[in-house]
Formats: structure tokens, sequence, C-alpha cells
């Protein structure tokens, strides 16, 4: 994208940077999306611009940014107060969510720094940041994710599928041991066809995710005794 020529643009008053094309998109949602941070810039500059205003299926500049990456571009519009970071698309998908799926750790470090970011916003299939990240094995995203306090590692989607459920059904071992690795966790927490996480792994022939599992239990099973004894 040419700046020069964007410069000389926003200079006249009758020029609008909100203005959508035929696609629905913005000046500014063109621009975060693919990444030209001295455009994003420019267009900030100006008092008009409206840096939430969706363009196609409610997409966002900031949901534009982060689904694909741009680390600079969505630090630039973060240090925007008036950039809504929980703004969802058609689809009910956050910024964050969508980082979440596609495993940008940087974009994701960068929304959990905004105080006012909500990290357990699901969508509307009921999927959070989580169960996505958990869904598609996204190691570093989930280890973020389980360091914020305010995010409920049991959340279950539309099908009552949990985030261990989600990781133990792919077979995503490591994220398993992330997920086992929290006390609060529940590893026989039931979707709604009955089937816990360990069931899943199971079926699917995921030999080591199956044993992760039956670790927890066996040891579970154990601590409830004790408890008992006590």
């Amino acid at each position: 994208m040419h700046e020069g020529v964007v410069r000389l643009l926003l200079v006249r008053e009758d020029v609008d940077p909100n203005r959508r094309d035929k696609s629905n998109r913005t000046p500014l949602v063109y621009a975060a999306a693919e990444g030209h941070e001295g455009v994003v810039k420019l267009l900030l500059a100006r008092g008009d611009v409206d840096p939430n205003r969706p363009g196609r299926n409610s997409r966002t500049p900031l949901r534009s940014a982060a689904v694909r990456g741009r680390e600079g571009v969505v630090k630039l519009l973060l240090e925007r107060e008036d950039v809504d970071p929980n703004y969802p698309d058609k689809g009910g998908l956050t910024p964050l969510g969508w980082a979440a799926i596609e495993g940008h750790e940087g974009v994701v470090s960068l929304l959990l720094q905004r105080e006012d970011v909500d990290p357990d916003r699901s969508d509307k299939r009921d999927n959070t940041p989580l169960s996505w990240a958990a869904n598609n094995g996204n190691e570093g995203v989930v280890k973020l994710l389980l360091g914020r306090a305010d995010v409920d590692p049991n959340h279950p989607d539309e099908n009552n599928r949990t985030p261990l459920g989600c990781a133990a059904i792919e077979g995503h071992e490591w994220v398993v041991k992330l997920l086992l690795g929290r006390n609060d966790v529940d590893p026989n927490r039931p979707d709604q066809e009955g089937r816990i996480p360990l069931d899943c792994a199971a079926v699917n022939g995921y030999e080591e995710v199956v044993k992760l599992l039956q670790t927890r239990m066996s040891l579970g099973g154990i601590d409830a005794q004790q408890s008992n004894q006590q």
C-alpha cells in the first residue's frame, strides 16, 4: 500500500476515511488485514476515523489484524482506548478467539495485556478462546490462557465438550498435559453423548493421551480415598 498517496488523500477534508467499498470494507480494515502499519498509523491519526467500524461479517480492523497475526498493527490498535478488544464478528468470535484459533501467540499476549479484554468470552457455538486453542493443538496459546485466573478450564461448548475433551479427541498430547496440570480441570466431565475425554482419546487410538488421562484419574481416585479417610 502506498503511504504517500494515503497521506495526500487524508489531508483533504472531503475525504471520508470510513467509507466502505463494495465488499463492505473500510480502508482501515484493509490496511490492518494486510499488516500495513504505516497506513494504519496515518488513518488512526485522523480524528474522524472509527477504529471499530466493522466491514463484512462484522469484522473490525482489530479482528482482521488478529486473525492474520499482524502483531504490529494489533499493538497500534490496542494503544487506542476507544478500540473494543471484545467486538465479536458475525459468528460471535472476538479478536482473541481468532488469534487462539490460528495460534498467534504474540497477538494473544498483546490482547491479554488489555485490562478490558474478556479472555473467556464464548462465540455462538459456546467455544471459548481456550476451547479453540485446545482443539487446534496450539500449546503456546493454551499456556497463555491458562495463566489467567478468569479463564474457566472446564467451559463446555455446544456439544458439552470441555477444552480437555477437545484436546483429547484430536490427540493433542501436550495440550492435554497442560490442562491436566491444573488441579481444577475435571477429567471426567462427559460431553452430550456421555463420553468423557478418556473415551474420546481411546476411540481414536491416541495411546499417549489415554495414558495421561488414566494416570490423572487414578491419582484422583487415590486423593479421594485419602480425603475420605481423613
